[in-house]
């Protein structure tokens, strides 16, 4: 079986250029059963400051956490994604529609930038979920503290 295509978790630009994109490019350890659920994404932060490539894990737990903060935003509110194992991010929605995006790698870069993005930019980021779970479903289950086992809604 064939890995899915990368695909775009989080995918914000506008037309001067600066743009966040959290690309999710496959399974982190596939194969390996306590690892074989954590994804490996590319966050890509570009503007007229900044060209950057890092690194990012995500858990279904993330993944979760990041339905629960799309569900929540409206102007004056943040959605943030990752953050407690290195990386965050962080997208603030204004009044005015503007996006404040922070990146944070602890180790590496620490960027703020704004972008405008088109009206339904929340609903189609709902879709992206979506179609990052579908792509890649959990397989793995945790019967006990540090004990995994096959998911039963594994697909054979």
């Amino acid at each position: 079986m064939t890995e899915p295509a990368p695909l775009d978790l989080i995918h914000l630009a506008d037309q001067e250029g600066n743009r966040c994109i959290v690309r999710v490019t496959g399974r982190s350890e596939p194969g390996v059963l306590a690892g074989q659920d954590v994804l490996q994404a590319d966050v890509l932060v570009s503007a007229s400051f900044v060209d950057a490539r890092l690194k990012l894990y995500l858990f279904p737990r993330d993944l979760d956490g990041w339905e629960q903060e799309l569900s929540g935003l409206g102007p004056g509110r943040t959605a943030d994604l990752g953050g407690d194992r290195g990386l965050s991010l962080g997208v603030h929605v204004h009044h005015d529609g503007w996006l404040s995006i922070h990146v944070s790698d602890p180790d590496r870069l620490t960027v703020a930038m704004g972008t405008r993005p088109q009206e339904d930019w929340i609903a189609e980021h709902r879709r992206r979920l979506d179609r990052v779970r579908l792509a890649w479903p959990p397989t793995v289950t945790e019967t006990a503290p540090g004990v995994h086992g096959r998911s039963p809604r594994r697909k054979p």
